[in-house]
């Protein structure tokens, strides 16, 4: 028995492609179908059903994988408990994250552990979606929920707020803003409604069912960008929106939210060292940026 075959089997299992399997392994495609049909040959049974949409497990397959993530499991622990032991953190930790946390919060955090871990290999992934962790899409994930299902730990970062904002040379352009209703003179931007990952971003129904926003993008540079260009009034974190002295806060104390960042791990890398490392300057940094708000 083989683990590394294995290995290879559970990364297409998770994607469904060559490609992006091979991607994840640091081999090209072809390997990673060699070693399929060889591990499919060696245990006489078809693990997968192909189509031009991908790989998708047949029933034996699926099956396997319950024995793969067990054998996985059993590799990392083994790799915690004895690899624990060699006290340079090395290796490769991908961490995902909302954009706002990942440019705002997590580039200092990261810069700071590469400069005293040299061997550490930090991926910030930054992209406006969910993350699964059980498909190793990455190894620790910042969430604005926390998870309600899968074999993950996680623990509650801080709270942070956010406000309505828009530039001073906008606000003076357009007519005066004394309550909420004043909104629908005003360009709103926002997130694009059927595309919001998770509902604690779904902000605008909660100002009034009148209120909808005319410039929209799943991207929170994209919305933070345009209201820099005077471009109308948006619903950013204060932790950004500090950082322009020229974004002026509206209606602050009728509009006003409180979220929270979540921390998530899965169980089976939570004792990773490099994986602890990580996480103890994730969470303690954060806290202490956000302290103040």
């Amino acid at each position: 028995m083989n683990w590394d075959d294995y290995r290879f089997f559970l990364s297409v299992a998770r994607t469904g492609r060559l490609s992006q399997a091979g991607q994840q392994l640091g081999v090209d495609h072809a390997t990673v179908g060699r070693r399929m049909k060889a591990l499919e040959s060696s245990l006489n049974i078809n693990l997968f059903d192909r189509s031009p949409q991908g790989y998708s497990l047949t029933d034996a397959g699926q099956r396997l994988v319950d024995i793969a993530e067990a054998m996985e499991s059993s590799a990392i622990h083994a790799q915690a408990e004895i690899g624990g032991q060699n006290q340079m953190i090395s290796g490769v930790v991908r961490v995902g994250a909302p954009e706002g946390a990942a440019s705002y919060m997590l580039t200092d955090i990261a810069i700071e552990l590469c400069r005293k871990h040299p061997e550490l290999e930090l991926q910030i992934v930054a992209l406006p979606r969910t993350f699964s962790l059980s498909k190793r899409e990455a190894d620790i994930a910042i969430a604005v929920s926390a998870p309600t299902s899968g074999r993950l730990k996680y623990r509650k970062i801080t709270d942070y707020t956010l406000h309505l904002y828009g530039t001073q040379e906008y606000l003076d352009s357009h007519p005066k803003v004394e309550k909420v209703e004043d909104l629908k003179r005003l360009r709103g931007i926002a997130y694009v409604p059927d595309l919001i990952y998770d509902k604690e971003l779904d902000y605008i129904p909660l100002l009034g069912p009148d209120i909808k926003p005319h410039l929209t993008s799943t991207s929170v540079h994209v919305q933070l960008e345009a209201t820099l260009r005077h471009g109308g009034v948006c619903i950013i974190h204060d932790f950004i929106a500090r950082q322009y002295p020229q974004l002026r806060k509206v209606l602050e104390k009728e509009i006003s939210f409180t979220r929270s960042f979540y921390f998530i791990v899965h169980e089976d890398y939570a004792r990773l060292e490099r994986i602890r490392v990580v996480s103890d300057a994730i969470v303690n940094e954060m806290r202490r940026k956000l302290a103040g708000e």
